[in-house]
């Protein structure tokens, strides 16, 4: 038995591993490709899969697991996602033959491999343009038997073409396909000019499976600029008599799922009006048939199950990537620069390889000149040297050519030793110094270098180049539902939330039993209200944003279940929530304890608005809060400072104010920099010392003395 520590322990083992999950298998390189997609792609490039007919998927697998050491499994799955029937990618790399299944369908399964047949999409050429001429660098596989390519030379920014997703330790990826049309235009421009804009050229991310992009301004140009945040996709839509019809359902979801939701609706008489449904999936159709009644408005029912199922679904961005041996999250912006950056690099590196082969070819060239002037010599020295070995030698000495040339010219064939011959071979130095200038120029000057760039871009577009097929739809044009509109069964419910940030809503009928509420070990509820199914949830985080989310939208929980995990309902990135309340009235006041000594009482009512709104920003003061609380009549608050000083005040001092972003009243002032560490809610306890510490405005407070408030102290701050 080896003891050790289990910090070190962790970092010998865990944080290697760690490192490899991340950087060689979940997260997208700067080509577009995940190591196990390039390999793939690869290996059918070596078999001759860009020119010759299909194979058996089966051969591939196999050809693969030389470079790719896992199942065959894996990388079936793999390769499965990157043909055309599969439907996953704008531009499939793979042209296939048999069932792939689809990727809007959970239980459409595709075939065994011993059943389908593939081989590269046209597309792929560009993958691997001039690939044989050292554009990139050549690693060892896993058992150093075989050499495979580190990046792939794409002559167009893939990366951002095709969707990628990946789940690595501790980090994820999540990058939204672009129209290729829009994303070359950008790279154009952006190369002449590197301050263009994006939204100039890319209107908004577009998918195989088509839809409806609903685009606001300002999310979608954070999206561009950042690499995170969020935007809606719902389904295209046509009405036939009393059947609707959903044919392009979001990316992120499966017509299964959808089906299901719409069914679990109508059992629980949450949605009356539909008769029928069933999926269209077929040769000639595609879609989910919805059936309903004669009187049914079917434009609001639309707009209900849009809101009420995944018919309009989210799609969480996060351009995660690998550049330069480090995963970063970059905006479109940038990952265009690092990939005009390799791409430069790959043509620079094969302008070098064609350079020196035509060095080489006009230097063996060059003899022939000296040969000229006199072949009577030439061919008097090879006919007149006693031993074969020694024919290179004096051709070198006589016509002052070194071994290579001698070597060359000792090649020559006798039918070739004519003037004409020689006279034309010669005319090709010329020719060849142009090229190598040429070639030179692309390798040393920038400009010659964007101006080849630019011209395999607009090839690829002319070439490949397709229509959007994601419609765009802009948010202000989209009809409002009022949420009395939608048919909501409003009971009463408990909502739970932890302070791991799983939150759960459980009917008051399901807590008649007296069961407690499960929680995750280690976790506990922080925050309860008792409230009804048609209500709003305010979330609040450090970003100084308020989430809004209807209680209707999530489902009832059983008291087993833990919930939903906020974070990924609301799909935050890099944001921690600090406070949740429910209203359904927006009645009250949110008092916020600020770690400078303000206090701010902010009335419910400022997060009111007409337009069912997710997100508020700048939803309160831009400084550290320590302290928050959904009041509906004042308190006596206790704040403690660095310097164990204490002041008990009371709420009454505060007046409500309309505007989120109020500062607040200053409840305890600094001294010594001190600043606040804590509020304490001092509501239904009885502290004779409080009094002490009373103040009727704003005061240094006084020094903790003994073992006041020792009881409220030692649960730390509430928030």
């Amino acid at each position: 038995m080896i003891l050790q520590n289990i910090t070190q322990s962790l970092k010998d083992n865990y944080m290697p591993y760690t490192a490899h999950v991340i950087m060689h298998r979940a997260l997208p390189e700067i080509d577009g490709l995940k190591p196990s997609q390039r390999r793939i792609l690869y290996t059918m490039f070596q078999m001759g899969l860009l020119k010759s007919g299909r194979k058996k998927s089966q051969g591939v697998v196999g050809q693969t697991m030389f470079l790719h050491p896992h199942g065959d499994m894996a990388i079936y799955e793999t390769l499965v996602r990157l043909t055309k029937d599969n439907e996953s990618l704008l531009l499939p790399y793979i042209d296939s033959k048999g069932n792939f299944g689809k990727q809007y369908s959970r239980d459409m399964k595709y075939a065994s491999a011993r059943y389908t047949e593939v081989k590269l999409a046209d597309i792929a050429a560009e993958l691997f343009q001039d690939i044989d001429k050292d554009t990139v660098d050549m690693i060892e596989n896993y058992d150093g038997t075989l050499q495979e390519p580190r990046l792939l030379p794409v002559t167009f920014p893939s990366i951002l073409v095709n969707t990628s997703s990946g789940t690595a330790v501790g980090m994820a990826s999540s990058i939204a396909p672009f129209n290729l049309n829009e994303v070359i235009d950008y790279t154009i421009a952006s190369i002449k000019n590197p301050d263009t804009e994006v939204s100039e050229y890319i209107q908004a991310p577009d998918f195989p499976t088509g839809g409806n992009i609903i685009y606001h301004d300002k999310e979608m140009k954070h999206i561009f600029h950042t690499g995170k945040g969020s935007f809606k996709i719902r389904s295209s839509y046509r009405i036939e008599g009393n059947s609707i019809i959903f044919e392009e359902i979001p990316y992120t979801t499966t017509f299964e799922a959808i089906i299901e939701k719409i069914s679990l609706l109508v059992k629980e008489g949450k949605i009356k009006d539909i008769v029928d449904i069933d999926d269209i999936y077929g040769i000639h159709t595609k879609g989910i048939e919805i059936t309903v009644k004669n009187s049914t408005n079917k434009e609001l029912l639309v707009e209900k199950l849009f809101k009420m199922t995944p018919l309009q679904d989210t799609f969480s961005c996060n351009f995660n990537l690998i550049v330069n041996g480090r995963p970063q999250t970059l905006g479109i912006k940038q990952i265009i620069q690092e990939w005009v950056t390799f791409r430069g690099n790959a043509i620079k590196r094969g302008a070098q390889y064609d350079k020196t082969k035509k060095e080489q070819k006009r230097h063996l060239l060059l003899a022939f000149k000296q040969v000229l002037l006199d072949i009577d010599k030439a061919v008097a020295i090879i006919r007149e040297t006693n031993k074969n070995s020694q024919v290179v030698a004096n051709l070198m000495e006589a016509f002052h050519i070194d071994v290579l040339q001698a070597e060359y010219v000792a090649e020559i064939k006798l039918r070739h030793l004519n003037k004409e011959y020689l006279l034309h071979r010669i005319e090709e130095i010329e020719t060849l110094e142009k090229e190598i200038a040429d070639l030179h120029d692309i390798i040393h000057n920038k400009t010659k270098l964007n101006k080849k760039m630019i011209q395999q871009l607009r090839n690829v577009k002319k070439t490949h180049g397709i229509e959007r097929k994601s419609r765009i739809i802009f948010a202000d044009d989209l009809p409002i539902v009022a949420p009395e509109e939608i048919t909501i069964d409003n009971y009463n419910v408990r909502i739970s939330v932890t302070k791991e940030g799983y939150l759960k809503k459980v009917p008051l009928t399901s807590l008649r039993g007296g069961n407690a509420m499960k929680v995750k070990d280690g976790d506990e509820i922080i925050y309860q209200y008792s409230t009804t199914n048609n209500s709003d949830l305010l979330i609040f985080t450090d970003k100084y944003n308020c989430y809004k989310y209807k209680t209707y939208e999530i489902e009832d929980h059983k008291l087993s279940s833990l919930g939903e995990y906020l974070p990924t309902l609301l799909n935050l990135q890099d944001e921690t929530i600090l406070f949740v309340t429910v209203t359904n009235d927006y009645k009250g006041d949110l008092l916020i304890g600020y770690e400078d000594g303000k206090v701010a009482k902010i009335a419910l009512s400022a997060y009111y608005t007409k337009q069912n709104r997710s997100m508020l920003k700048n939803a309160y003061a831009n400084k550290k809060a320590l302290y928050w609380d959904h009041i509906f009549e004042d308190k006596e608050i206790l704040a403690v400072s660095t310097i164990k000083k204490a002041i008990v005040f009371h709420t009454s001092m505060i007046n409500s104010k309309t505007s989120k972003t109020t500062i607040g009243v200053q409840a305890m002032k600094s001294k010594k920099n001190s600043v606040v560490r804590g509020y304490y809610d001092l509501s239904g306890s009885e502290f004779e010392e409080k009094s002490y510490y009373m103040t009727k405005g704003a005061g240094i407070g006084k020094y903790l003395k003994g073992n006041d408030f020792a009881s409220i102290l030692d649960q730390g701050s509430l928030f």
